[in-house]
């Protein structure tokens, strides 16, 4: 496609249509360029579906991951205008809500723990907090009552993930893109080390540029060359939804406890999540999943008793070596990675859209992005 000042824009195939995939292809074709997204399944099905929408960069912040700190941050900082320009594209709401986030410690051990974590990540100069257990009680007085305390944030936000995916896919649309929902398994075209498009069924699609962004899936799509195969695989997580009354919710905050992480939703419904585990592809949930799951949210929050369970379902995160997104250019000219997000798809969603975006059309690497290229891996052996 030729831009209106004359300067030709690449056309680009991405292959994957979660919020990722979603949000780079809004942002390119909102620029002029030609897009299309591939996903052998539904859009917006996958990992992005199954996601609990937390944005809690600060919360999250452990030792060991201080090198991703500047990303998450920066892509926090990013989600109040990123929401609202999506919501003005699509017409749609994508629920972001502003509460906070706690951590919240039922014993003295758990104290002693989150008290830990709170000195880190005040030490990393994160706007965090320690609140009190009558103070916890007092923002959240379902909670148990014998709450010890809780580390706070009130800029570690949360927005429905599902809605966020209708969104996309409505302002990916409207700007241009054309989304291929439940096609072929996408084949990568390669040429003299380069990408030249991709098969798809018996159509071949050129493009200039090949965005990888099949989430927990991206490592196995056909036609990877070695050399630009992600070390990305699958992470099992359980998670279930009870149905709380809306007018009248058991909870507010996002807040984590011991075991679990509880998420309470505008519309009355409460998510549990989230196992971890190291499954593979198995999306059978499980009994002890829901065990653990229920009996975590239980001990914070007794009420959940009395309430209906509406929903449980697997997803899979995308993980990394390092549990890093890999974002960037790869071996392969004009094949670019943006995937390997982890648990932190949903909240690096805007930093990933403009970085790759820029990427494309203009061939600048962002200096948030460069740590995150996959060469990081080039001296420990071949992909995963």
């Amino acid at each position: 496609m030729v831009h209106a000042r004359g300067i030709r824009l690449p056309s680009v195939a991405i292959l994957g249509a979660g919020c990722v995939g979603l949000s780079i292809a809004w942002r390119l074709a909102a620029a002029g360029c030609s897009v299309d997204v591939f996903d052998p399944g539904e859009a917006g099905r996958g990992a992005t579906h199954a996601a609990g929408g937390m944005l809690a960069a600060c919360v999250e912040s452990e030792p060991g991951e201080e090198s991703l700190l500047p990303l998450t941050r920066a892509s926090q900082a990013l989600w109040p205008a990123f929401a609202q320009e999506l919501e003005a594209a699509s017409g749609l709401s994508v629920d972001r809500r502003t509460e906070g986030t706690m951590v919240i410690a039922l014993t003295a051990d758990d104290a002693a723990k989150v008290r830990f974590l709170h000195a880190f990540q005040r030490d990393l100069g994160l706007p965090v907090e320690w609140l009190s257990g009558a103070e916890v009680r007092r923002r959240e007085p379902y909670l148990q009552p014998g709450v010890v305390g809780a580390l706070f944030c009130a800029e570690d936000h949360q927005v429905d993930n599902r809605k966020l995916a209708l969104a996309l896919l409505r302002a990916a649309r409207g700007a241009g893109a054309r989304v291929h929902e439940r096609c072929a398994e996408p084949t990568l075209l390669v040429d003299g080390g380069r990408a030249m498009g991709v098969q798809v069924g018996d159509v071949r699609v050129s493009a200039d540029r090949v965005v990888l962004a099949a989430g927990a899936w991206s490592g196995g799509v056909a036609g990877l060359p070695p050399s630009a195969k992600p070390p990305v695989r699958p992470i099992k997580g359980q998670m279930m939804c009870l149905r709380m009354d809306p007018a009248a919710p058991l909870l507010r905050h996002v807040v984590w406890t011991p075991g679990t992480y509880l998420i309470p939703r505008l519309d009355g419904r409460l998510l549990i999540g989230a196992t971890t585990e190291e499954r593979g592809f198995d999306d059978r949930l499980t009994a002890g999943g829901h065990l653990a799951l229920l009996d975590g949210a239980w001990r914070a929050l007794p009420g959940i008793a009395e309430l209906p369970i509406e929903e449980s379902w697997v997803g899979f995160r995308p993980g990394s070596r390092d549990d890093a997104p890999l974002l960037g250019e790869t071996a392969v000219e004009g094949l670019i990675h943006a995937t390997g997000h982890h648990r932190n798809g949903i909240l690096l969603t805007p930093v990933t859209a403009d970085s790759i975006a820029r990427l494309v059309l203009t061939g600048d690497t962002d200096p948030l992005i460069r740590p995150f290229a996959a060469d990081r891996f080039a001296t420990t052996g071949a992909a995963a």
